[in-house]
């Protein structure tokens, strides 16, 4: 899990960010994105891709991580997912992720390298991209992300079922199972929907 980091640490960028994001296939909520750079990769849980865990191992794993690594979140609405189509809301919230994460680090030249996950991404970030497809079982960096951003925005879609509860969304978190399909038939789309998903309506 850490080859790609050991790679990039050999052709001397001292600056390893892996990136991830959870949330592009649901019916309603934002993309959410996790930029992560492990300062210690011993772990006592695991760490693999988020979908791979149960709730429990994720929720511990987050803890562990927000110990042991500095991290930055992106988030784009829904409203957002509308106006620039999903995968471009996910590219935008990759590179929010990058720049909170290079916010709270200290100022100074480092040679960085991102890791993302998955095959295409566009960014104006003046740093060295690599694309890894099923990035999140092959780096650590990208796991520890997949992880933050799949609790982050767990947690987020269980505030939102308090106010809309009527769509299950602590059970599906947005995702198109039948339950939620139905309850969009019967009660209409939410302020939190994705019109532009077709199927959705």
């Amino acid at each position: 899990m850490l080859a790609h980091e050991r790679q990039a640490r050999l052709e001397g960028f001292d600056l390893i960010i892996g990136i991830d994001e959870a949330g592009r296939g649901p019916l309603a909520g934002p993309v959410v994105a996790a930029a992560v750079h492990i300062n210690d990769s011993n772990f006592s849980t695991r760490i693999d891709d988020s979908k791979t865990l149960s709730h429990k191992q994720r929720e511990q794993a987050f803890d562990e991580i927000m110990g042991k690594c500095d991290f930055g979140v992106g988030l784009m609405s829904e409203a957002i997912i509308d106006e620039h189509n999903i995968l471009q809301a996910t590219f935008m919230a990759m590179n929010a992720a990058v720049l909170d994460l290079i916010s709270h680090l200290p100022l100074g030249e480092r040679k960085t390298c991102l890791l993302i996950d998955g095959n295409r991404f566009v960014s104006d970030l003046p740093y060295e991209k690599r694309t890894i497809i099923g990035g999140d079982a092959q780096s650590l960096s990208i796991a520890c992300a997949s992880i933050i951003a799949k609790v982050t925005r767990d947690r987020l879609l269980l505030a939102y079922d308090e106010v809309f509860p009527q769509y299950g969304f602590a059970k599906h978190k947005g995702y198109p199972t039948l339950d939620h399909k139905r309850a969009i038939a019967q009660h209409g789309l939410s302020p939190i929907h994705r019109r532009t998903f077709r199927y959705a309506q």
